[in-house]
């Protein structure tokens, strides 16, 4: 029987993702061969304290479990807007630690962003230096002999550092888009910093699913069986590539961030589940306060009743908040110095803000 939600935002691990139902038609994948996902340990960086610290303390709304388990069961990207501090990126980290997704996947937007670096990188300089490195060890021996250079003979045991698939390497959107068994977990950060070309480039990677390497397509001739082995993101595993195609099996859960610093095309947004996170109110800024930094005594619900008077004056982000009860907590100030302490910490953000008055 399928499982809804898959997703439940309750943060305690389990398997809901094998009990996902098959994918609509339109949305069917059969990319091989078939990979097993790594595990979360596999990329060292996957593990480290913030990232699983986010994972852990992530405080979900009813809106976010349904529109999460929808793009989950659409296999569609995710869409995820809203004001600075509202946790946009710390979803990916917590969806991908629930359903047991392995590492996330991680790719950072900038002005000069383009579909090539989310797929793949390839080095052609480091390939000509193996090739003139091997050359010249070969042509070594001829000259001098191995005795009296000593270096040691090139035969057939010594690795050829020349294939192509030794100078590749598989971006973060190009390996959540490997034949895994499992849904990779992939976060595209800020994709309203990238540049206008970028959101139409994704359209067709994102609804086919696949993509190609033509450098391999083109080294595939001369392979027996036109599989090289390039190294994924993140794990640096070597993985099969056929004839320079990769297709993907299950399709990854893809968490694209927008600050709503513009607009994206009506094709780009129909094909995304959109979900609109909105600033928390008491109940959800006291239950997020509590998992990050334990019960709220009474002063951290005086700072949560100010924080929330001050959003009506200009945006403020929630680790404004968690920094001034910690603050608070761990320091020896007096009320005074506190209150002072705290307005220092919790300035509004961006040019239209209000008045700062504390």
């Amino acid at each position: 029987m399928p499982l809804w939600p898959v997703y439940t935002g309750t943060s305690a691990p389990h398997d809901g993702i094998a009990q996902l139902p098959p994918p609509p038609p339109w949305r069917a994948f059969d990319g091989g061969p078939l990979l097993d996902p790594p595990e979360a340990a596999a990329d060292r960086s996957a593990v480290s304290p913030d990232r699983v610290h986010r994972a852990e303390t992530y405080r979900a709304t009813e809106d976010t479990v349904q529109l999460v388990n929808a793009a989950l069961y659409l296999r569609r990207p995710l869409l995820v807007t809203g004001p600075p501090g509202t946790g946009k990126s710390s979803l990916v980290y917590a969806v991908a630690r629930e359903l047991r997704l392995g590492p996330v996947l991680r790719w950072n937007i900038t002005s000069r962003s383009t579909l090539h670096d989310g797929l793949y990188s390839y080095d052609p300089l480091s390939r000509l230096y193996a090739a003139r490195q091997q050359a010249a060890q070969q042509a070594a021996p001829q000259e001098t002999g191995p005795e009296e250079t000593g270096a040691a003979e090139t035969g057939p045991g010594t690795p050829d550092e020349t294939g192509i698939e030794h100078h590749l390497r598989l971006g973060p959107l190009g390996t959540a888009l490997l034949p895994y068994a499992r849904p990779r977990a992939l976060l595209i950060d800020e994709i309203d910093k990238s540049d206008l070309d970028l959101p139409n480039d994704l359209l067709n990677v994102l609804e086919e699913g696949q993509y190609q390497i033509p450098e391999l397509v083109r080294a595939a001739r001369l392979a027996p069986d036109g599989t090289a082995r390039v190294p994924a993101d993140g794990t640096g595993e070597a993985v099969p590539v056929v004839r320079g195609q990769v297709r993907c099996r299950a399709f990854p859960f893809v968490v694209l961030t927008s600050n709503g610093e513009r607009e994206f095309p009506p094709a780009f947004l129909r094909r995304c589940v959109t979900l609109r996170l909105r600033r928390p109110d008491d109940g959800h800024l006291a239950d997020i306060v509590r998992a990050h930094l334990g019960e709220p005594d009474a002063y951290a619900q005086e700072l949560i009743g100010r924080f929330l008077d001050r959003t009506s004056a200009g945006d403020l982000a929630t680790d404004q908040l968690l920094n001034a009860i910690y603050l608070a907590r761990t320091s020896n100030l007096d009320s005074g110095s506190l209150d002072r302490l705290a307005e220092q910490l919790m300035p509004h953000l961006g040019q239209g803000a209000g008045t700062d008055v504390f």
